[in-house]
């Protein structure tokens, strides 16, 4: 571990120049201290680094001095699959691999294309979460990452909205998924079948199945392993689980009216298939510029919620009782608020 920090302080100072202590121990998540000891252990070993004082002072390799070590290690050569995504990399327990990999990349390139990486970091950037939502505990990702990996059955229990939401699996873990912030596994679970789950809902862990799972497990290379289906596809399975989702959830549908300004809103406040459900479905306005469109739905109390995001802009038409309870809605809100 301190062998790699030691190269990636030469590397970082090679590949950006000056740089303070403080920004140096930012940069691989040490104190300043460590940094400082660092330092003279290079300087001992023979490497032309040296510090300057003063505002504008920092540490920085003799010019013209280049290090040849930048080979990379199988776990960098595996953490650069996930170099556009350096937060995951990060939640996945690869983040400074992947650091260590990419200035040992950017060592080897020359000034100009180093120069363009640069860049093109500097100006794009990818966040995966969705809005106005923190990003939720996952303390088993790293050890369901690890049997991913390494083709290690786990033992799960998991809470699931169905009775009884505590339930014992044995599970064939086949990858992971980042769907907008949110962790999935995809694992062959008990009877063959293939299936999803949310990694945050994992109430316990093992490997082994002997062990309690009460606390966070890193890999540890314990555990039976298992074949993986033969040409499972990850991406492709994720499709088409997401296809039939969609077919699955809407349970039928609601003929409403909008009006204008609620039009307009649509593509702000609801899902794309909502959205082209209106488009393909709205009539031609009528004599007050509202129109009658055709739109999904999941169950009467979620499509409840959905109605009154638009506020007075939509009315319900059919069906009667999905109508019946918004105005019993509207009603009561009236009572509440005084009206």
């Amino acid at each position: 571990m301190r062998a790699s920090r030691l190269l990636s302080i030469v590397l970082l100072l090679q590949n950006r120049g000056r740089l303070t202590a403080q920004e140096l121990a930012e940069e691989l998540e040490v104190s300043v201290r460590t940094i400082y000891r660092d330092v003279e252990s290079l300087s001992a070993a023979g490497v032309p680094v040296y510090g300057e004082p003063g505002h504008q002072g920092g540490y920085a390799l003799v010019e013209g001095y280049r290090t040849r070590l930048t080979g990379l290690h199988g776990d960098e050569a595996d953490a650069l699959s996930l170099a556009g995504l350096p937060g995951a990399a990060a939640e996945l327990g690869l983040g400074s691999v992947l650091t260590a990999a990419q200035l040992k990349l950017d060592a080897a390139l020359p000034a100009s294309l180093r120069e363009r990486s640069g860049r093109i970091r500097e100006r794009f950037h990818l966040d995966a979460p969705a809005w106005y939502r923190d990003a939720e505990p996952v303390p088993y990702l790293t050890a369901v990452a690890d049997a991913v990996w390494n083709q290690r059955t786990l033992h799960v229990r998991y809470h699931r909205w169905a009775e009884p939401q505590e339930v014992d699996r044995v599970l064939h873990p086949l990858g992971v998924v980042l769907k907008a912030g949110i962790w999935y596994l995809v694992a062959v679970a008990d009877g063959g079948a293939i299936r999803t789950y949310r990694i945050s809902q994992i109430l316990k862990l093992s490997a082994d199945g002997d062990g309690d799972g009460d606390g966070p497990r890193d890999g540890d290379g314990g555990g039976p392993t298992f074949d993986r289906p033969t040409g499972f596809d990850l991406a492709e399975y994720w499709r088409v689980s997401l296809a039939d989702f969609d077919d699955r959830r809407f349970e039928g549908t609601a003929t409403v009216r909008l009006s204008p300004e609620a039009v307009r809103r649509v593509e702000d406040l609801y899902e794309s298939a909502i959205l082209k459900a209106v488009e393909q479905t709205a009539g031609e306005p009528d004599a007050d510029g509202w129109v009658r469109a055709v739109i999904p739905i999941e169950t009467l109390q979620h499509a409840l919620g959905m109605v009154f995001k638009l506020g007075w802009g939509i009315e319900v038409l059919d069906p009667p009782e999905l109508r019946r309870m918004v105005a019993e809605t509207a009603l009561d809100l009236a009572r509440l608020h005084g009206a």
